[in-house]
């Protein structure tokens, strides 16, 4: 049963607003959004603890509000946006625009939203006196494979008193998902030997080696799609390997000496994905570099992580779970077959986590992406309700 919807809350539309006029799209920096972050909560006496990039372009945020000794509860999202490039907008994506019961803006859902709410609740958070902490973790290169919030999970895996639950404000509709997919990103590089295309007996076409790489692939996602390991609490029950960029060859007339082909894999949290890498290098070795070779003894293939992908898989019977059920007034949890920040602050940091958020990830990335003002309205109640909870007696577990 989801909760009643009140007035929208305008001090988090508000917030939102400025978030989004904040361009922090993945390939530029977050500082300006820093900037505004450290500020707006400095206007309350509290501290912010920047984790700056090498180059000091990129950083996450932390800040605590409440005793620092106690375990607490982090509310955490991402500053980073996708880009908007070759997508047709009603209006500017960098203005917040109102209209019909929607804020519409980049990064509406996805998450500044969410960011905004947590921002407007601070006045009200630093009022009370929490027997439990609310901690701010704003991260950065979400979209890169989640690969910006590290430093910070590195920070809390060696805290002393480290917090009890992590929410990360992912666009879930404020529905309470306890598992997604692990998993990672990799690019296989086919280095063959040119020829004209004449001789082609003679050369070695990495094209037609990927493609043989590639049909392999293939098998091996039809045997986890048939075998499994299968988990039904997904949309997709299993394990997912898909091969989604190619480019190679120089000329029609020319045998290619090169071939760069990239896959995804999508991980049940069970399901090691190092372990499907390994049976294609294996597969490689035996079945496709001897013959490479005997042509061509410079040829090779190699394989390379982009980025790998940590998968959630908290227990449904944690009481955690039953205490954010309780906060967001909804019995039900799910599971995602997309990835987000939580599964590191679970597995690196040993910290309980969730992901629940206002918006639809059906409006993520989008144009015209928007976020419905009676999301807010609930991510608002919710915040409200733990901030309760922390004032009368902290954690209930």
């Amino acid at each position: 049963m989801v909760a009643s919807v009140d007035e929208p809350d305008r001090d988090s539309i508000a917030i939102i607003g400025e978030l989004i006029a904040i361009p922090t799209v993945s390939r530029d920096p977050n500082r300006d959004l820093l900037a505004y972050v450290v500020g707006f909560l400095g206007r309350y006496g509290i501290a912010s603890d920047i984790l700056w990039n090498e180059d000091r372009t990129k950083g996450n945020l932390w800040a605590t509000i409440g005793p620092a000794d106690v375990p607490g509860v982090i509310l955490s999202g991402h500053s980073d946006v996708v880009p908007v490039d070759g997508q047709s907008w009603t209006s500017d994506p960098f203005v917040m625009r109102e209209a019909d019961g929607l804020l519409y803006g980049r990064g509406a859902c996805d998450m500044k939203g969410f960011l905004g709410i947590v921002l407007a609740a601070v006045p009200d958070l630093v009022r009370r006196d929490l027997k439990a902490p609310v901690h701010i973790a704003i991260s950065y290169d979400e979209e890169f494979g989640c690969t910006g919030v590290r430093s910070l999970i590195d920070r809390l895996a060696c805290m002393p008193v480290k917090p009890a639950l992590c929410i990360v404000g992912e666009p879930t509709s404020m529905q309470v998902i306890i598992g997604h997919k692990g998993g990672g990103m990799y690019r296989v590089v086919v280095t063959g030997q040119a020829a004209h295309s004449s001789l082609a007996p003679r050369a070695v076409n990495a094209i037609e080696y990927a493609a043989e790489i590639i049909a392999f692939i293939k098998t091996l996602a039809r045997e986890q799609a048939e075998h499994g390991p299968h988990d039904h609490g997904y949309d997709l029950s299993h394990s997912t390997i898909s091969v989604n960029t190619i480019q190679g060859g120089a000329a029609l007339n020319i045998v290619p000496d090169s071939c760069v082909f990239q896959f995804d894999i999508r991980a049940l949290p069970d399901v090691e994905a190092r372990d499907i890498v390994a049976r294609i290098e294996a597969h490689v070795a035996e079945a496709i570099l001897p013959r490479m070779k005997a042509i061509a003894p410079e040829a090779g293939v190699r394989i390379e992580s982009v980025v790998e992908l940590v998968g959630l898989d908290t227990d449904a019977a944690h009481p955690a779970v039953t205490f954010v059920k309780r906060l967001v007034r909804r019995n039900d949890h799910a599971k995602v077959a997309y990835g987000t920040e939580a599964g590191l602050f679970s597995a690196s940091a040993g910290i309980v986590s969730v992901v629940c958020g206002p918006g639809s990830i059906e409006q993520a990335h989008k144009p015209d992406e928007y976020l419905a003002l009676g999301q807010v309205e609930i991510c608002a109640r919710m915040i409200e309700r733990l901030a309760d909870q922390l004032e009368d007696e902290g954690l209930p577990w």
